[in-house]
């Protein structure tokens, strides 16, 4: 899915190369769709469901055993403990996978995912495209990623061992409040080009542009 238009690919594009021209740092941005396909949680809430409806049963188990004597032709039944152990488990496992196949519909399995656990998938994905894009892929480790995960409303800034080593983490708040407050608005390109030029300021402030500098880390955009 694209979430910019080919001029707004443009315009970040170019902001991270105005940032550069100052430092010997380089950029990368990605905006990903999402971070993660969170179905172990979608698995988990549908067991945890489950479980809660049969916890539930004893407490009416009357009205729920008459409504299966549809299945007895509408005759009463004399339900043994045999009949009624299958009965709760096929409420069990007929209530799991409802609720598995609601949260098949993306929108449903993302309202349901926790924020924390939102996050967490995130900032590991944001390293793990880091680890590949931008890590040691700089003559003197000097890359940074933006990242944002769209679908959970997530952003990330990474940053490579000689910068790490220079700038403290919480540097990097007044850039992350420039990007994420366009983002409130819908406006994906302002905010990405308002966090580069923060992180340009930063990196120009630590690791100002040499003579021989070249760009080693492509400007453009990626989506993913």
């Amino acid at each position: 899915m694209a979430y910019l238009t080919p001029d707004e690919h443009a315009r970040v594009s170019a902001a991270v190369a105005a940032a550069e021209a100052h430092t010997s740092g380089e950029i990368v941005t990605i905006v990903a769709d999402r971070s993660d396909g969170y179905m172990d949680v979608a698995l988990a809430w549908s067991a945890l469901g489950a479980f809660a409806v049969m916890a539930l049963l004893p407490f009416v188990a009357g009205p729920v055993l008459d409504s299966l004597a549809v299945f007895h032709g509408g005759w009463n039944v004399a339900w043994e403990a045999p009949g009624i152990l299958a009965a709760a488990a096929a409420i069990g496992i007929a209530g799991f996978l409802l609720l598995l196949a609601i949260q098949a519909w993306l929108p449903a399995r993302m309202a349901l995912v926790p924020g924390f656990i939102r996050t967490d998938r995130a900032e590991d994905r944001a390293i793990a495209l880091f680890k590949v894009g931008a890590e040691r892929r700089t003559t003197g480790r000097t890359g940074v990623l933006i990242y944002l995960s769209m679908c959970e409303h997530r952003a990330e800034i990474v940053a490579d061992e000689a910068i790490n080593a220079l700038v403290p983490a919480d540097t990097w708040g007044v850039a992350m409040a420039a990007l994420l407050q366009p983002l409130k608005n819908g406006r994906i390109a302002d905010g990405m080009v308002a966090g580069i030029q923060q992180v340009g300021t930063v990196l120009a402030q630590h690791l100002p542009r040499a003579e021989d500098d070249r760009n080693e880390l492509p400007d453009r955009l990626i989506e993913l």
